[in-house]
């Protein structure tokens, strides 16, 4: 998560506005709403709000502690890690 969070800290403007920033947006919203159907289940998700493309390494690195704080197995760590790798794979960061 660390390492993604970098690189997009480190990639430059116009690869985060090709897609890099979106895709890094839609997985800290995924991450989040896992997070609080586990914390509050049965309750309406919210949606974590567009910061601006600055912003979504921060928003990645919140939404992921918040899910591996109530994560409660391996597969649930196995699978949170495979949807970090997918999602920097179509960043392309």
């Amino acid at each position: 998560m660390d390492h993604f969070a970098d690189r997009l800290r480190a990639a430059p403007q116009s690869r985060l506005q090709r897609g890099a920033a979106a895709e890094a947006l839609e997985l800290a919203r995924q991450l989040a709403r896992w997070a609080q159907a586990v914390e509050e289940p049965g309750t309406e998700p919210r949606q974590m709000p567009d910061a601006g493309m600055f912003a979504v390494a921060d928003q990645i690195l919140v939404a992921a502690h918040d899910l591996a704080l109530v994560l409660r197995s391996d597969d649930e760590v196995a699978e949170a890690v495979r949807m970090v790798e997918e999602a920097r794979e179509r960043a392309g960061v």
